[in-house]
């Protein structure tokens, strides 16, 4: 029989093992008490997770092309390293607006061909996902269809902020120019040539704290940073924790890095080194908004001030990518290894993974994001009224709020802690 840890040796793939329904002998059972992600796990704390959020706070809104967030990427940066996450590097690109192309596909030859799923397989994914797929519905993913709506949109005014404070630490107006953002690495032992991303949105806007959009996930990934940096943590396959910046006005950040680094996947450089600058995507799991599920709007478009019992981590895959198998894979092992790690709040997997840093890369490798609302359906319907509106500061939310950005970072960890093969020193 098999514990989880053989399990993860073996390479079997966890789905297959629950759905197989394996029992563990006594001897399994011994060391499933010893389980290492069970024990980072309970690393992560709800007072860490808020401190770290917090911090961010002190710069605002952190919307790029301010000095404000410079300031932020220095700050991040310094953190990271006196966590342990030393090997801190930077992504420099310059920012124009203009209009991207569409994600980058794989060359001819590479990989295997685009993949749609049969009508069939939709209709079976309908069931499985609650009747997210295959409803009726255009461009937003169905949220004109899904009960009643709320106003979304973006605050731009100034004087709209009732605080003082926030509003003078937002009121310098961006320029373009050079941006850059950071990243660190945890080198795998035994494949270091191979990585998953783990990432989140530093930058935000809307005259506020952007605590919820995109804090929470910042503070999500830089927490899981801290952790797998630990001295006694080793982790076969590398992870790399990273930041993003200019998500808000187009997913810059996150395209640069791969319009420059996509060649250099698995290069050993220098040669006979061992060390990889980039090593080979293995996948991308993006954090963008972890705090709010407060349920629908009512008829008059108001949502509930109280975290509804039944909020969810909501992971999601991109239904029409060239890697949907692989990405929906990938996001049904996070459901499972919350089910089995997190403490408060259930997973749900959906389809619709859009507007988020995930999405350049979701044509290249197996990619999902973590969220507190399905993005079609809830997000665009205006289940968040906080969203890039004044009131994403930190006194709009309590413990109970925190407490799903804890359990998102929380899913998070337990599914690369199994991909990468962790383990802890005892």
């Amino acid at each position: 029989m098999f514990s989880h840890r053989r399990i993860a040796a073996a390479g079997i793939p966890f789905v297959a093992v629950l759905a197989a329904g394996v029992a563990m002998s006594p001897l399994a059972a011994q060391e499933e008490e010893a389980d290492p992600v069970a024990d980072l796990v309970t690393r992560l704390t709800l007072d860490d997770y808020k401190a770290t959020l917090k911090g961010l706070t002190q710069f605002g809104d952190r919307r790029q092309g301010t000095q404000r967030n410079r300031d932020a990427v220095d700050w991040i940066e310094a953190w990271l390293q006196d966590a342990g996450c030393t090997n801190t590097e930077r992504v420099h690109y310059e920012y124009a607006p203009r209009r991207f192309a569409d994600p980058p596909r794989r060359a001819p030859g590479q990989g295997a061909p685009r993949r749609t799923p049969p009508r069939q397989q939709v209709e079976d994914l309908t069931t499985a996902t609650g009747g997210l797929v295959g409803r009726r519905g255009r461009g937003s993913g169905g949220s004109t269809i899904f009960g009643y709506r709320g106003r979304t949109g973006v605050n731009r005014g100034l004087m709209a902020q009732p605080d003082e404070r926030i509003r003078e630490l937002n009121r310098e107006e961006p320029v373009d120019g050079d941006r850059s953002q950071v990243y660190c690495t945890k080198v795998g032992t035994t494949h270091p040539d191979q990585m998953y991303i783990l990432g989140a949105h530093m930058d935000g806007h809307g005259v506020n704290e952007a605590v919820d959009d995109d804090g929470s996930g910042t503070a999500l990934v830089m927490e899981l940073a801290r952790i797998f940096s630990s001295p006694d943590v080793e982790t076969e396959r590398s992870i790399r924790f990273i930041l993003w910046n200019n998500e808000e006005t187009g997913l810059n950040g996150a395209r640069a890095y791969v319009e420059q680094r996509q060649e250099l996947q698995g290069v050993e450089d220098p040669p006979g080194s061992g060390q990889y600058p980039e090593p080979r995507w293995l996948g991308m799991i993006q954090h963008d908004m972890m705090l709010w599920d407060h349920g629908a709007p009512g008829p008059d478009g108001r949502v509930s001030r109280n975290q509804r019992p039944e909020a969810d981590v909501n992971i999601e895959f991109q239904w029409n990518s060239e890697m949907v198998q692989e990405s929906m894979d990938l996001a049904f092992h996070f459901k499972f290894a919350n089910a089995r790690y997190a403490t408060d709040y259930p997973a749900t997997v959906g389809p619709h993974m859009t507007n988020t840093d995930s999405t350049p890369f979701m044509n290249l490798v197996a990619a999902i994001s973590l969220r507190e609302n399905e993005r079609g359906a809830q997000v665009g319907a205006g289940w968040n009224p906080n969203w890039h509106q004044p009131t994403d500061v930190w006194t709009t939310y309590t413990d109970d709020d925190f407490r799903l950005g804890l359990n998102a970072a929380q899913t998070t960890l337990a599914a690369i802690a199994q991909l990468t093969g962790a383990s802890v020193e005892r």
